[in-house]
């Protein structure tokens, strides 16, 4: 439980450094890194960044990736026995 508060906090921040890079025009955090980030766990945090920042919501890869990606973590959580 503590991990996914973890990463989820982290794929928030990551979000908003993003675009906090984006606007000073210097080098930014990769998209691939940004989705793997929202597929360990970390999707909640990743959409909540995204739309808070208002960045990448215009993508389509974030905008249907992340609540899919939030989808397949809830599906794989309640698989997988405790």
């Amino acid at each position: 439980m503590i991990a996914a508060v973890a990463i989820n906090i982290i794929s928030f921040g990551a979000m908003g450094v993003d675009k906090w890079l984006a606007k000073a025009k210097k080098r930014r955090i990769s998209e691939r890194t940004l989705l793997l980030l929202a597929a360990f766990f970390g999707g909640v945090g990743a959409f909540l960044g995204m739309n808070l920042f208002r960045h990448k919501t215009k993508h389509l890869k974030f905008k249907i990736g992340i609540p899919l990606l939030i989808l397949l973590n809830i599906v794989i959580f309640i698989a997988v026995p405790k």
